[in-house]
């Protein structure tokens, strides 16, 4: 069967179109409606802790059917009506579970559709990043649309575009194609021989730190830019450069997966993730500074993310691919994303944007050694194609 490469890539491009419009302009949004810093890390932080149970749920439900797109379809589609809801939420209280409902099933349906991706390349793992980068582009023109509008219009504007991203997410599912699961009477390797390996959980670790020191990032970067009369559009244009210098790595990724091994390109990635979150918060003031800290996305998402799809591949096989990619976002963007979101919000307020950063730099420092002794040393693992 030929790969269905524009319909993944549809797909991939409305959904991170909504991340583009909800997370760069989403905490500017719960501040204009009331919210202080703290109350705001809370309701990101209950967002992060519903990516630990979902992912793990569905992936072991997509894994015992083998059917990963009906599982997407009814989590993307019950992700745009629960969120619809936002539109007519007032106060903390319905904030709060409006957040945890959607949130469940935003969190379910990404690791299930890494998951079919894989499928439908089978031994072409290597064109991930050029059917991924179309997110990235979806991603940058979200965030440049939406912050050009809210130059002069209200921010009303951010839970109806995030509720029409979604909705295409769903139309999207629809139409990609099923997959055709391979079935095995046992796998070569169990499910608990696999946890039992001590590169995996140092893997888990080292992601879960990465994931703790996005998160200020994540939660508070436009509410800092705009404390340092940043305009929307300007703020826009600094996620989506970070974005587009993502996606040229991603255009280079297979050069990059033939010349590099997964271990290197994770270590150069974390130590380029020190380097950015020290530049974002102590150089503020200075904007060329912050366009260099946006480039080194590339490396500290970008390269870090496609180590991370092709280690888990490597980990889990296809016969666990499910629960591998659903683990790996529960314990890294759930945990981490919970435990980020929360420690940022009560440390903004108290300590300042310089200190939550420098705590960010601290967690990527630990992350880098925990990686370098453990991660990828096995010549097997080390590179994702041939």
């Amino acid at each position: 069967m030929s790969i269905p490469y524009w319909r993944l890539s549809g797909f991939y491009f409305f959904y991170f179109a909504t991340v583009g419009t909800f997370l760069p302009y989403w905490s500017l949004y719960l501040k204009d409606s009331g919210f202080n810093p703290v109350q705001i890390g809370e309701l990101f932080a209950l967002l992060g802790g519903t990516r630990i149970i979902a992912p793990m749920l569905c992936g072991w439900i997509a894994d015992h059917t083998g059917r990963h797109l009906r599982i997407i379809r009814i989590t993307s589609f019950l992700t745009a009506l629960l969120f619809a809801g936002f539109l007519y939420a007032k106060g903390y209280f319905w904030f709060a579970w409006i957040t945890i409902a959607f949130g469940m099933f935003w969190n379910s349906t990404l690791p299930q559709f890494e998951a079919v991706t894989l499928y439908h390349l089978k031994d072409q793992a290597h064109r991930y990043s050029r059917i991924r980068l179309w997110g990235s582009i979806g991603f940058i023109v979200a965030v440049l649309g939406v912050g050009q509008l809210l130059d002069y219009q209200p921010l009303l504007i951010i839970p109806i575009a995030v509720a029409i991203s979604m909705t295409l997410i769903w139309l999207v599912s629809l139409v990609t194609p099923s997959i055709q699961v391979p079935h095995h009477e046992t796998a070569a390797v169990g499910i608990m021989q696999i946890m039992k390996s001590i590169e995996l959980w140092a893997f888990l670790v080292v992601y879960l730190l990465l994931q703790l020191a996005h998160s200020p990032y994540y939660v508070f970067y436009s509410i800092y830019l705009k404390h340092y009369q940043y305009t929307a559009s300007l703020t826009g244009f600094l996620w989506a450069l970070a974005v587009f210098a993502e996606i040229v790595l991603f255009i280079y990724m297979r050069q990059v997966l033939k010349r590099f091994s997964l271990r290197a390109i994770l270590l150069t990635s974390i130590l380029l993730s020190v380097v950015r979150w020290l530049i974002i918060g102590w150089g503020v003031d200075y904007f060329w500074l912050l366009l260099f800290a946006q480039l080194l996305h590339a490396a500290t998402f970008g390269g870090a993310h496609v180590a991370a799809i092709h280690l888990v591949h490597l980990y889990f096989g296809d016969r666990h691919q499910g629960k591998g990619q659903a683990l790996y976002a529960s314990l890294t963007f759930g945990l981490g994303g919970m435990i980020g979101s929360y420690y940022s919000g009560y440390y903004w307020e108290s300590f300042g944007a310089e200190f939550v950063y420098s705590m960010a730099t601290a967690f990527c420092c630990i992350a880098f050694i925990i990686a370098y002794i453990w991660v990828g040393r096995e010549s097997s693992r080390n590179r994702a194609v041939s």
